[in-house]
């Protein structure tokens, strides 16, 4: 008798897959399925923001209104992203320890540094923003410190892993040459992993716009502060002109960036594009700082005046509970309300995860170009690249807008809950998951699925016979990875009332109840390293 299906090895993946989606019906019981859960007039108004997509505001004054604040939304990401560079640059050298030759030593310098990028990075860029304007007041500091610190724990994390990667040979041959440690750092290290970093930061430039736009929840410029006003007016031609603009600096960063990354291991013809994306980039920083000391009248010394100084001071001994009678986290009511947000909040980022896969696999292989232009099944449809443009396009349009953006859209529409919170996570995370697994049938080794389809095979028995064999350990690793920057964003939906950590922490800000705050923050952070953990785990389980 054949025993080969009880062999646990070769079913991981199998069950892993079925857990997941055992996970995703189960939150899907948490989600009342009725009426109520639109507001009164919600399908009207969904049905007035779609027609309003269609007939965006042209007008003059809101264009020139775009323009200044795609400025100022572009001006504060550059800002951020170069100050988590510097970030990401020495604390990614001490987190690898590759200037520590003891091993003891290292093992513990590496503990450390790794542990302060793994807290910067593992809050929220817009939960950064609301900590600093409660302490430094509303400047535009506020925001490019809020994206420097979690970006450049990113950054300094994933620099950190590409030192530690580094083949040993060429370093054993610069020491034994008499490099010392700072030698082998600008000699043997950098450049190896110069091209990576670079290609990466562009990556992590494009998420910065999209996080910079958002800042404008906490009171501060840009588009998202406009979409934002827009909103509450009604005015829903002009929510889409902002959106169209936001959607338009994302597409131009992003084929900035394909086109840097392809510069850098190319022909000297193509090195000298290299050289002009640098010196733009040093311009571009430059150009935003300027405006951001000139135009917006940022000052680094109000940051220390002693009224600042002051409210920083209370703000701090708020958190830790100084002079509150009564602290959250001494109040055991404090503490299983905290415990209910929290499984609120996992039930939304599996919800999201499940919505965000379920459209993603749906739509991935018309949107793949080996099966547009028919080369790995062999059958050439007329309307291939037709259907490839429109997901695509689908996939672009749903990633570049953030997911406050999408919630404040939805919340229109849906009554609080994590239900539009879900579906505004699913909505951003769509877009970047299905191209994710489009790319994965792009590189997929086209044999066995040519096989397949000369021997007659329908495109469903192709893709659950050809593509889903050889493509589902990096479509499980894209899923985890996903789950875990769901779960990190899943506290900022709830700020305009998606449910969950995100609402409470909103109202506690506005209420000034600090200690609710250091409460609500030791959950979500428990809640975002135990998927880290978890997803890490599961990674590891099916290798």
């Amino acid at each position: 008798m054949d025993r080969s299906w009880w062999n646990f090895d070769l079913h991981k993946r199998k069950i892993l897959s079925l857990l997941l989606l055992l996970a995703f019906l189960w939150s899907l019981t948490s989600i009342h399925w009725n009426q109520d859960l639109f507001h009164g007039g919600g399908l009207k108004t969904a049905k007035q923001i779609a027609a309003a997509f269609f007939s965006p505001d042209l007008s003059k004054d809101i264009l020139q209104l775009a323009l200044e604040s795609t400025w100022i939304t572009l001006s504060y990401a550059v800002a951020g992203m170069s100050l988590a560079l510097i970030i990401a640059f020495f604390w990614g050298i001490l987190a690898s320890g590759v200037l520590v030759s003891n091993l003891k030593t290292k093992r513990h310098v590496k503990s450390i540094f790794r542990g302060q990028l793994g807290f910067m990075r593992a809050i929220h860029e817009l939960v950064w923003a609301w900590l600093f304007v409660a302490s430094i007041g509303l400047s535009p500091f506020a925001a490019i410190f809020a994206l420097a610190i979690p970006y450049g724990g990113i950054l300094g994390r994933i620099f950190a892993d590409m030192l530690e990667d580094v083949p040993t040979q060429p370093i054993k041959a610069l020491e034994a040459a008499g490099a010392g440690k700072w030698q082998t750092l600008m000699y043997g290290y950098l450049p190896m992993v110069r091209s990576s970093i670079v290609s990466y930061a562009m990556y992590r430039f494009e998420c910065a716009v999209r996080s910079s736009a958002i800042m404008s929840f906490v009171g501060i410029g840009g588009l998202g502060y406009q979409i934002q006003l827009s909103l509450d007016d009604l005015h829903y031609n002009e929510v889409w002109t902002f959106v169209f603009f936001l959607i338009i600096l994302v597409i131009l960063i992003d084929v900035w960036s394909n086109l840097l990354r392809k510069s850098l291991n190319s022909s000297t013809a193509v090195k000298r594009q290299l050289k002009l994306s640098f010196y733009s980039l040093i311009l571009l920083a430059f150009g935003s700082w300027l405006s951001i000391f000139t135009i917006e009248k940022a000052s680094l010394s109000m940051l220390f005046t002693k009224e600042n100084l002051h409210y920083s001071g209370q703000f701090l001994k708020g958190l830790i509970g100084i002079g509150d009678d009564q602290p959250a986290f001494l109040s055991s009511d404090s503490w299983a309300n905290a415990l209910s947000l929290t499984w609120e909040t996992l039930l939304m980022s599996i919800l999201a995860t499940g919505f965000a896969t379920i459209a993603a696999v749906l739509t991935m292989v018309p949107a793949a170009r080996n099966v547009a232009d028919g080369s790995l099944t062999l059958s050439k449809k007329w309307h291939g690249w037709l259907t490839f443009s429109f997901v695509r396009a689908g996939y672009i349009f749903t990633r570049a807008v953030p997911e406050l953006v999408w919630a404040m859209i939805i919340i229109f529409i849906f009554k609080p809950g994590i239900l539009p919170g879900a579906i505004a996570l699913a909505l951003h995370n769509y877009g970047i998951l299905g191209k994710l697994l489009a790319e994965v049938i792009e590189d997929l080794d086209s044999r066995p699925v040519r096989n397949l389809a000369s021997c007659g095979a329908s495109r469903i028995q192709i893709l659950l016979y050809g593509v889903l064999p050889s493509a589902l350990p990096r479509f499980l690793t894209y899923i985890l990875y996903r789950w875990e920057v769901i779960m990190r964003t899943t506290i900022v939906v709830g700020f305009v009332g998606a449910g969950g950590l995100g609402q409470q922490f909103k109202l506690s800000m506005s209420f000034f109840h600090y200690t609710d705050i250091t409460l609500l923050l030791f959950f979500y952070l428990a809640l975002v390293f135990a998927a880290d953990f978890i997803s890490e785990k599961a990674r590891y389980f099916i290798k």
